[in-house]
């Protein structure tokens, strides 16, 4: 019986273990999807879903497990097209940094600096996945924001000896929250802000966040943290 039990308990920590293997596989299927449909997408052409799992060298079954509509997947991928080496510039121009509030903020400039332009498409991609509902989620498989999460993991990489896994983990899910589409629709719908005015708001949370979880490690670095340009009233609705 203890022998049985201490089998099964190997095995849940085992299967937890690998939780982290699945989750990049599961990226970097999505990544290849995404990838497969802009390179389409860049011969002119609009593709079939059976074209873009080819070229990915999925089944179209693994397409519609991430994206249950065509739409959905070429509207991520025509800004995977647009956004990814804006966004990848900006963290390799502070590569060397060890300063991880400025590599976020880095982060969050180059993502405001697009925002105005994809505006409506992200938009149209929130709806696409806000439409389609929990019934068939898959609470392990994220509907969207893969691209933001590799990107603050990125940015964050100076953290990932200063913080143990759970802390460093909250964080990427904290900073999740205030870049990104959903963020800059929360400024601009709720507050009225212009898209500077919500880069600045942002920028300012990422930092606040980054400096909470170094202070609750107990290594945050001796820098005042600084206050956000002052955005001007919204409107009461």
């Amino acid at each position: 019986m203890a022998d049985s039990t201490h089998t099964q308990a190997g095995r849940g920590v085992a299967g937890r273990e690998s939780e982290p293997g699945r989750a990049a596989q599961r990226r970097r299927t999505r990544t290849a999807i995404v990838a497969a449909a802009a390179e389409l997408l860049a011969r002119g052409r609009t593709p079939s879903v059976a074209e873009v799992a080819e070229v990915a060298e999925v089944s179209r079954r693994t397409v519609y497990m991430y994206f249950p509509t065509l739409e959905q997947l070429l509207i991520d991928a025509a800004l995977h097209s647009i956004t990814q080496a804006t966004v990848d510039a900006a963290i390799d121009a502070v590569d060397a940094a060890d300063d991880a509030e400025a590599r976020v903020e880095a982060l969050v400039r180059a993502i405001q600096r697009l925002s105005e332009s994809t505006e409506q498409q992200g938009r149209t991609l929130l709806r696409l996945t806000v439409d389609r509902g929990h019934d068939d989620r898959s609470p392990d498989r994220p509907l969207r924001g893969y691209r933001r999460v590799e990107w603050i993991e990125r940015a964050l990489a100076p953290l990932r000896d200063r913080l143990d896994t759970a802390r460093f983990e909250r964080l990427v899910s904290a900073l999740a929250t205030v870049i990104g589409w959903e963020a800059l629709i929360v400024a601009r719908d709720v507050r009225g802000l212009s898209h500077a005015e919500a880069g600045e708001v942002s920028a300012w949370a990422a930092r606040a966040l980054v400096r909470a979880a170094l202070e609750e490690a107990g290594s945050a670095p001796p820098r005042a943290a600084r206050a956000p340009a002052a955005p001007r009233a919204a409107r009461r609705r």
